[in-house]
């Protein structure tokens, strides 16, 4: 029977029990899909190739450590560590830029900077610098899947659609996380007296 023929859980034990060619056909089989889930994000192919590369290797690990229990879930699985590492990168360079949305009363996206003015936002005050800082906290205390739709759609600008592939949920899913997690934020932005437009 040809190695081609295996699913992927079979390929994958095959890998952990020695046979260095199961991997590659499983890199073949997946890599459109995984490359085009990191490109989505970061919008950047050499960026997107060395976060494959990184993934790869980590997938190679985890295999060789004989840490994998996913079984017949390899696909997802690389894409969860697909997406950790996008966010350890973006965390890194500390590219975020703080400006988070909520939905207002009348269903509109506005910005919790929506108080300042464009020129208060170029001058680094230091009560600018502590609201950014403050609200890249509270988000960081939004439940993670909440965080994660959050983040992915006000900073990436991730359409609902690529939200729910990269997350491997519904959009309607998605949708729910994201009106949740702007509503936890709103109530947070509130509960802290921070100083914004709330719409």
């Amino acid at each position: 029977m040809s190695i081609q023929l295996l699913n992927d859980n079979e390929l994958v034990q095959l890998y952990i029990g020695g046979n260095e060619e199961s991997l590659s056909v499983l890199l073949t089989r997946h890599k459109r899909k995984i490359f085009s889930s990191i490109m989505v994000v970061v919008k950047n192919k050499a960026l997107a190739e060395d976060i494959f590369q990184d993934t790869f290797f980590k997938v190679i690990q985890t295999l060789k450590r004989g840490q994998y229990s996913e079984e017949g879930k390899f696909l997802p699985w690389v894409i969860r560590i697909a997406r950790n590492l996008i966010i350890d990168h973006f965390r890194r360079i500390k590219k975020m830029p703080p400006v988070p949305v909520y939905i207002n009363d009348e269903g509109e996206e506005v910005s919790v900077f929506s108080k300042l003015s464009s020129e208060e936002e170029n001058v680094n005050t230091e009560e600018t610098l502590k609201f950014k800082k403050n609200i890249r906290s509270i988000i960081n205390e939004l439940p993670k899947d909440q965080r994660e739709v959050v983040i992915m759609r006000t900073y990436y600008d991730m359409s609902f659609k690529e939200i729910a592939d990269f997350t491997n949920v519904s959009i309607n899913t998605a949708l729910g996380r994201m009106r949740y997690g702007l509503l936890n934020l709103k109530k947070m932005i509130e509960e802290k007296n921070l100083e914004v437009s709330l719409g």
